[in-house]
């Protein structure tokens, strides 16, 4: 498969793997094909012990939008074993990015709905454009949290906030994201990607053990994380199969889409 037909690229800029989302057209909604091409990218950059940092970006005007709403509805029939497989493939895309030996420097240029944030939580230095927001869409549209919105969500911004945020279906706007600290700083969106590799190439400039060390130290809570991500999967797939979730995303490919409030 040639670069430009994949839905990851991976182009590296000196010590620096740059990993790209590239489904654009769809948001970078989630299928588990671009899961499965995520999983084969880290473990790429994983084995390659010339790498110092990584940034993940993505192209278009959205980060990612979550699971592909239609890919669910598709799966009406088989929704058990297909909730399993997508979530389940997304945990381990949180895994490897917090298992990478270098540091993840994410640049969030749009909107990041539903387990897409997975992406986001997992990284070590977030930065967003203006206008990147994350919502969750669960209590509107019908499944259960996943994606590390109950698992690694409330470690970040607090298990009040989280609630607040998740039974509500509220927006975080991107300073709020800064203030409560899921995210590192707001960059102007021309810039974003650049300043991201700017980032990830002055870490990868330092000692590169201290680095790698540092990292492990930051993640001594990951087989809690692992445990507690596998329960986020087990409650998806029990409520995905129920018809209120299934209807919810019926209404949601046919434009009814909830909205949500946003905080500020």
């Amino acid at each position: 498969m040639s670069q430009a037909n994949r839905l990851v690229l991976l182009h590296y800029e000196g010590a620096t793997a740059v990993v790209t989302l590239n489904r654009p057209e769809r948001h970078n909604s989630l299928v588990p094909a671009l899961l499965q091409e995520m999983l084969d990218v880290l473990a790429e950059v994983a084995a390659n012990e010339s790498v110092r940092a990584t940034v993940l970006q993505a192209n278009g005007r959205s980060f990612s939008t979550g699971g592909d709403a239609l890919g669910f509805v598709q799966h009406a029939a088989d929704m058990e074993p297909y909730a399993r497989e997508i979530v389940g493939l997304l945990n381990q895309v949180i895994l490897a990015l917090i298992d990478l030996p270098v540091p993840v420097i994410t640049a969030v240029q749009g909107i990041v709905t539903g387990g897409s944030l997975g992406f986001v939580l997992a990284s070590d230095i977030v930065l967003l454009a203006p206008q990147a927001s994350f919502a969750p869409f669960y209590s509107e549209v019908g499944p259960s949290p996943d994606g590390g919105w109950a698992v690694l969500l409330p470690l970040l911004i607090g298990p009040r906030r989280a609630a607040e945020v998740l039974y509500l279906n509220a927006t975080i706007a991107a300073e709020t994201a800064v203030a409560w600290g899921l995210a590192n700083r707001i960059v102007a969106a021309d810039q974003i990607q650049a300043e991201a590799l700017a980032v990830a190439q002055a870490i990868a400039a330092k000692k590169p053990g201290s680095i790698r060390h540092t990292k492990q130290l930051l993640h001594l809570n990951r087989t809690d994380i692992a445990a507690r991500l596998e329960a986020e999967l087990d409650h998806f797939v029990q409520q995905m199969v129920t018809a209120e979730a299934i209807d919810g995303f019926r209404d949601f490919v046919e434009r009814r889409r909830p909205k949500a409030e946003v905080m500020t």
